[in-house]
């Protein structure tokens, strides 16, 4: 009865490693909020006060200047109404990710609720949960309108980042296409947090830039390339001059060169590596896994069932004819064979055997007793022989050898 109150008992903390993300996002979102406010401040502060303390002096000290001062105290006076629509938009973002968060916390917060796997409210927060796993991956996979239409019928928008995932497809899109406009756009909004990312996006569009003008072979085009690379490439000379020396070989070569490395440097499968680039990075900024989480808990969920049995030749299944039992193992199954072979074994701290086991010829080991009344329920064997039931083979009693456990 211990045992099987042990085995049924729900450890919530286990389960939320897999949900980190789901508070981490809205955490990121709110910094990035907060940043962009710290931003509009400090850029209306440097503009207001010096020129309300100059219109300040210049009406002490001239009285046929107040007509001047009134015009540039409407001036201000309409800069800081555009100061406070700013303010209220970013507030109302604020807002919005901090119902978030609360619905999110609300969601994990309830699993603390349920004591037992056997609960029916646990089967309901799974469900939510898988719903939410397959909304992400649908997002990651650019079904993004699918991935709207489940969150809205399940009920899961506040659990799904929804306008998130659109806009790295969006920008992501764009570079496929062959833009750079929306990407550069990303990097100078996050121009700060970019500075401690392992990747160099900007500087891979910037050159990206450099080769469409080389590209063309116009003379000035060539001129505008070569001002572009001393502006936004020069600067990267210390972390990437191996780029830049390659960036300047460039331009004595034609877009069609079959020498390495400008060949690939001119090549169009640089917009799909800069796409991916772009969605790498933007997941890296967001905290975002780079895997779908739905595919990191199949594979822990598919390594916590697989044996060295699931793909042995002799393997239990219906297609195996010569076996005289049926698996029902999920890894040994049509749909999750192939997608378990490369998962590690599970680990298994605790060992079940027979209390007589022996070892076949063939190497497989059962206990002796049921090997003895299985053969002899088969019934097509004869006398002094056993049959192993998973791979057919007939052997002599006398060849069956007892096996020791250490």
């Amino acid at each position: 009865m211990a045992a099987e109150l042990t085995s049924t008992k729900l450890n919530a903390e286990n389960h939320l490693l897999l949900d980190q993300p789901l508070l981490r996002l809205p955490h990121e979102l709110a910094r990035k909020n907060f940043k962009s406010v710290q931003r509009v401040v400090e850029r209306e502060k440097e503009h207001i006060l010096p020129a309300l303390k100059e219109a300040h002096s210049a009406s002490l000290s001239n009285d046929q200047a107040a007509d001047q001062t009134l015009v540039a105290l409407d001036a201000m006076i309409s800069r800081m109404q555009g100061l406070k629509r700013k303010m209220e938009g970013l507030h109302q973002e604020e807002k919005k990710i901090h119902g978030q968060s609360r619905k999110r916390i609300q969601h994990l917060e309830s699993l603390h609720q349920i004591h037992s796997l056997a609960d029916v409210k646990y089967d309901q927060w799974a469900r939510v949960r898988l719903d939410r796993l397959v909304a992400d991956h649908m997002l990651r996979s650019g079904y993004t309108e699918s991935a709207r239409h489940l969150a809205q019928d399940k009920d899961i928008e506040d659990l799904v980042d929804l306008n998130v995932f659109i806009q790295c497809q969006r920008i992501a899109e764009s570079l496929r296409r062959g833009e750079t406009k929306d990407a550069l756009q990303w990097c100078n909004e996050n121009k700060a947090a970019l500075k401690k990312s392992q990747h160099n996006l900007e500087f891979e569009l910037r050159l990206q830039q450099y080769i469409e003008m080389v590209r063309t072979g116009d003379k000035g085009k060539l001129v505008e390339a070569m001002a572009h690379a001393k502006k936004f490439l020069a600067p990267y000379i210390e972390t990437q001059s191996t780029d830049i020396h390659r960036a300047a070989g460039l331009l004595a070569f034609p877009w069609d060169t079959k020498a390495e490395p400008y060949k690939s440097m001119y090549a169009p499968d640089r917009w799909a590596y800069l796409s991916d680039l772009f969605v790498r990075t933007h997941h890296e900024l967001l905290s975002l896994p780079s895997r779908p989480l739905l595919h990191i808990a199949l594979s822990a969920g598919l390594s916590a069932l697989k044996t060295p049995s699931c793909h042995s030749a002799y393997t239990s299944s219906s297609s195996n004819s010569l076996s005289t039992t049926t698996s029902v193992c999920p890894i040994c199954s049509t749909e999750l064979h192939e997608l378990a072979r490369n998962m590690p074994y599970a680990h298994h701290t605790k060992s079940y055997v027979e209390s007589d086991p022996i070892v076949l010829p063939n190497g497989r080991i059962y206990g002796q007793q049921r090997l003895l009344e299985m053969s002899e329920k088969v019934g097509c064997v004869e006398t002094g022989k056993v049959k192993d039931p998973t791979t057919g083979e007939v052997f002599e009693e006398s060849e069956m050898k007892k096996v020791y456990i250490m």
